[in-house]
């Protein structure tokens, strides 16, 4: 029976693989279809995220360090959390999107059709543009990868795609768990913005510039440490937040596992106290 339970598993996940992947697939056409309204969106989001790193420019225009860390330091944190980000938000940044589904009915369309609601909703309107996010980090990574001067060992070469996939997942995982949160409140977009938005702002500076219980909250209550902090440290060879041992460098995968195994207890607690409107 455990076996035949796993399967179904398998087959329910892969399910809802494939309808993500066509629902996709659907929304690139139709963006394509209009390739420079997609091209000045792209460009526009691009812009409006290097807005953050410019700020990050303008502030070492009068200091030399911010937090013992220097610009290239900074950059690598802020590229790190970008591209984490940028990735979670191009695949499924479109749950912020629930609450508002929830709340005029259109959900319901969504239940009714023989595909996982998770895949659907995710894939909801999904924006190629926010590829302009995800480029706008890798720059900035690549600029601090050639300005600072690592000493690479295969470990440190092995962390960078690591923690750069485990990031994504880990800010998937709080996407879902806040669109989960939206089944009861409805109206909390904003609320789970402060988590996804606010928590890749919050990544882009080191650690030493905030207070120890921020840092404390961001470790073990809501993991983003693990998307840059702790693997950069070890990859800077920098101290340690909280003085945590290095090993933890290493734990952002098992992070990342345990925090989407949550956020999809999480989401099926939400659907199952959804009630319909009716209309």
């Amino acid at each position: 029976m455990g076996d035949i339970g796993h399967v179904r598993q398998v087959g329910r996940v892969a399910d809802g693989l494939r309808a993500y992947g066509l629902v996709v697939a659907m929304w690139i056409k139709s963006t394509m279809a209009y390739r420079a309204s997609f091209v000045m969106t792209t460009v526009g989001n691009f812009a409006a995220t290097a807005l953050d790193f410019v700020a990050i420019l303008l502030m070492f225009s009068r200091v030399d360090a911010l937090g013992g860390y220097t610009l290239p330091e900074i950059a690598f944190l802020y590229g790190l959390s970008g591209v984490a980000f940028g990735l979670a938000d191009l695949a499924i940044g479109s749950m912020d999107r629930l609450g508002r589904r929830v709340r005029d009915g259109t959900l319901d369309t969504m239940l009714v059709r023989p595909a996982p609601v998770l895949a659907q909703v995710a894939a909801d309107r999904f924006g190629l543009r926010r590829l302009g996010r995800v480029i706008q980090g890798a720059l900035v990574l690549g600029y601090a990868l050639a300005a600072l001067d690592i000493d690479w060992t295969p470990l440190k070469v092995l962390l960078m795609p690591v923690m750069l996939l485990s990031g994504a997942a880990i800010f998937c995982a709080v996407f879902i768990g806040g669109a989960a949160f939206q089944f009861v409140a409805q109206d909390a977009s904003e609320v789970q913005n402060a988590f996804t938005y606010g928590g890749t702002t919050l990544l882009q500076y080191p650690p030493t510039v905030f207070g120890r219980e921020l840092v404390r909250g961001v470790t073990f209550v809501l993991p983003l440490a693990f998307v840059n902090w702790l693997p950069a440290s070890y990859v800077l060879e920098r101290p340690y937040p909280l003085d945590l041992p290095q090993w933890l460098a290493f734990a952002p995968p098992l992070v990342a596992v345990a925090c989407c195994a949550l956020a999809g207890l999480a989401w099926r607690a939400g659907l199952k106290s959804y009630r319909s409107t009716g209309s």
